[in-house]
């Protein structure tokens, strides 16, 4: 009897925060990104055909105003199927918040949380019971953000877990790059020839440009050994908003001419003027 109770208590524990959530107001420019095939006929309401949303692959189009609440509803209309497409294990639905970039890092922790997975999936699998349109939940920054990008990436039965990330200007300064672990694999990054961080999977660090530009090396961890990706460069414009994205896809976006693939992880690059549109 006593399991039961604490069972019972865990429960409301969970349920708990996504109802508190689901009464807060917020408003904020959003961008949907596709990560996969690109995805039409998405909207913020059920049945609207005014805000129409294109999400194009793995990178920006035009910006939605959202005003609602905190959980956030998406939806995709019927006359706009999306193709279908292998259900991907990674990303997991969940906020993206940079953390201590100088953290130990010193555990090889590739696994993706399943707690805040299975309580979107299923709180998005009871609301879709009263309408099958509803193809998505994602849980947005507090009231203090302005802007936010959100990651679809297919799921089953035509439904997509998001990625929630904050750019809001003040977490995302012009001329500076914030870097997203969105693969399963533990990285190594050295930037500007400083010391090497680690990023765990879904961590993110913001890294600084000098002279315009950012430097970079890129490993990953596969059974204990590090393995080097590439070094780079990359220009840092001082005007816009800068986002790298290190992921593991085999989208055919990532393809060459040829049909090869460069490369054990993929990587995309997000830029923009933080008053666009």
């Amino acid at each position: 009897m006593k399991s039961n109770i604490l069972s019972f208590a865990f429960l409301l524990l969970l349920a708990a925060p996504l109802a508190a959530q689901q009464k807060d107001h917020v408003s904020m420019k959003i961008d949907v990104v596709a990560w996969g095939d690109e995805i039409k006929g998405l909207s913020f309401k059920s049945g609207s055909s005014k805000s129409v949303i294109t999400a194009l692959s793995f990178r920006y189009s035009t910006p939605v105003i959202y005003s609602g609440p905190l959980v956030m509803e998406i939806y995709q209309s019927d006359n706009s199927p999306t193709a279908a497409a292998p259900a991907v294990k990674y990303p997991a639905e969940g906020r993206i918040i940079p953390k201590n970039p100088f953290g130990s890092g010193e555990k090889d922790d590739a696994a993706i949380p399943s707690s805040p997975k299975q309580g979107l999936a299923l709180e998005l699998e009871k609301r879709r019971q009263k309408d099958p349109s509803l193809v998505a939940l994602a849980v947005l920054p507090g009231s203090d953000c302005r802007r936010a990008t959100v990651l679809l990436a297919p799921a089953e039965a035509g439904t997509f877990t998001t990625h929630v990330i904050d750019d809001d200007p003040s977490k995302l300064p012009v001329g500076q790059l914030r870097i997203h672990n969105l693969s399963p694999f533990l990285l190594a990054m050295r930037c500007n020839g400083n010391p090497a961080l680690q990023l765990k999977s879904r961590e993110a660090i913001l890294v600084p440009a000098i002279k315009e530009h950012l430097i970079y090396e890129l490993a990953y961890k596969i059974d204990d050994e590090w393995n080097v990706q590439e070094n780079n460069t990359l220009p840092v414009r001082p005007t816009e908003q800068m986002q790298m994205i290190i992921l593991r896809s085999e989208n055919s976006f990532f393809l060459a001419s040829d049909g090869s693939r460069s490369g054990f992880l993929q990587i995309i690059t997000l830029r923009r003027s933080p008053d666009a549109h």
